[in-house]
């Protein structure tokens, strides 16, 4: 039951993952066509900072929707007070300090950008209740409307705008059309919330905050800390190219890791609350297979033709060599976020605030060394400090009895990406794919990696696919 639960669950945050995430890499094409590098770097620095204040009006306390064992809808109520307070009081301080911030960060042509992006801020917390709650029920089919329905009509507006030449302000619209749209999409979808306080609640949200909530912000910082590092040391052009790269090589987490996980926080804990955590390793592994195999393929497709990203414009072949070395810090971190979840449904919060510090410490010491010697060195140092933090993980699951046998799982990933690579790259020797910068070439290259890519994982995976099919009936 819990298995075809987590199955049917994962399955649909992923159609809703496909429609708008699918919609925002299309935003990022779009724009990627028409800014200049420096216009992508204006956008990218002002998002940055929008998103930590997206998590720290989150204050780390959607989780504990899923874990309260008091009434949900008490909980969501006060949650939603506190965090659309919090957002109104981040957005204000934000339209104020947006030059100080934006000079700070080397780009102060980026302030109104923040200033307007800001302004999501109350909405996109109340949007983020709503989703708490659909969470703890693994009720993702309603996710739909609000989440997929707010990102293609954010999206939509973005594309105008850029295309009538709204420039870097045309993505900033957009994302607040988004933030606007989803509370309302979700109150439609039946997801309303009013805001209440009840003191027991509110007491349990503030036990959680004090923990999970810096753990959550220190998060957001090892997510950013990039964007800001290379505005400061290299300059808006060098965060455009940059950006291009890491919003590419990004996209296979959002639209399989975090949904993944996203399933996996509600699915443990439930297993938790009910005494059955002996049935967490077991859990865990399902779930680490399963971002392994899915992004694995993703990743391996995106690096292999990630110097075709000319396709896009001559001016952003310097985004080539990052983006490969991304995709390996894109996978590292999708396991990372599957077993953070596992970390924090057996509750320990602390640890988990521990693992993150200790990221945001490695990567801002490997920045200082690296940013001065250009973004592929930026992005060479991410892939390091993944490299470091999936096996120091794996051994704290261990010690939590919660730890997956990865081994096997690793190898089968690297046998499928080797049926998979070997004739493409002896395809495009052969110049069957045409030259880099040809668009029908890309696509057909990556058609066949995945193809190579699926072919090898029928081959390998076998039983987990069989036990996939057993999860859906």
């Amino acid at each position: 039951m819990t298995r075809g639960l987590a199955v049917r669950g994962s399955l649909w945050l992923g159609a809703v993952n496909l429609v708008s995430k699918s919609s925002q890499m299309a935003v990022t094409l779009v724009l990627a066509a028409l800014l200049t590098q420096g216009e992508l770097g204006l956008v990218a620095l002002a998002v940055a900072v929008v998103n930590l204040g997206q998590v720290v009006q989150s204050i780390g306390v959607y989780d504990v929707i899923s874990r309260t064992e008091h009434d949900p809808r008490r909980m969501a109520g006060t949650v939603l007070t506190m965090s659309v307070g919090v957002g109104v009081l981040l957005a204000a301080v934000l339209v104020l300090a947006a030059t100080p911030i934006t000079v700070l960060l080397g780009a102060p042509d980026a302030a109104p950008l923040v200033r307007l992006a800001a302004l999501s801020l109350p909405f996109s917390a109340a949007g983020g209740v709503q989703m708490g709650l659909m969470h703890r029920d693994l009720d993702f089919r309603r996710r739909m409307l609000p989440d997929a329905g707010g990102a293609v009509l954010g999206a939509a507006v973005t594309v105008v705008l850029a295309l009538r030449g709204a420039g870097p302000f045309a993505l900033v619209v957009g994302l607040l059309c988004t933030a606007v749209a989803q509370p309302v999409l979700g109150a439609l979808a039946g997801g309303a919330v009013r805001p209440t306080w009840h003191r027991d609640v509110a007491t349990e949200a503030l036990r959680w905050i004090s923990v999970v909530g810096p753990a959550a912000v220190v998060a957001a910082l090892v997510v950013n800390v990039d964007y800001l590092a290379v505005g400061h040391v290299l300059g808006p052009d060098a965060v455009g190219v940059y950006s291009l790269a890491y919003r590419i090589a990004w996209v296979p987490y959002i639209m399989v890791g975090v949904v993944l996980g996203a399933v996996a926080f509600p699915l443990c804990a439930k297993l938790v609350r009910e005494g059955r955590r002996a049935e967490l390793a077991a859990a865990t592994g399902r779930f680490t297979r399963a971002v392994l195999v899915v992004t694995g393929g993703l990743y391996l497709a995106v690096a292999v033709v990630g110097d075709r990203v000319v396709v896009l414009g001559a001016r952003w072949a310097p985004a080539a060599a990052p983006l490969v070395l991304l995709c390996g810090y894109g996978l590292g971190i999708s396991v990372l976020h599957i077993w953070y979840q596992a970390v924090k449904a057996t509750g320990h919060a602390g640890l988990y605030l521990a693992l993150e510090c200790a990221h945001l410490v490695l990567i801002a010491i490997a920045l200082v060394v690296a940013t001065g010697h250009g973004v592929a060195a930026v992005a060479g140092a991410q892939l390091a400090v993944v490299c470091v933090l999936v096996p120091v993980t794996w051994s704290l699951l261990h010690r939590l009895g919660v730890a997956p046998a990865v081994g096997g799982m690793a190898a089968r990933v690297l046998a499928a990406a080797l049926v998979a690579v070997v004739p493409a790259v002896l395809l495009d020797r052969l110049g069957v794919f045409g030259p880099v910068d040809s668009l029908v070439g890309a696509l057909a290259e990556g058609v066949v990696l995945l193809l190579g890519y699926g072919v090898g994982t029928l081959l390998v995976h076998r039983a987990a696919l069989d036990e996939l099919r057993g999860g859906l009936r």
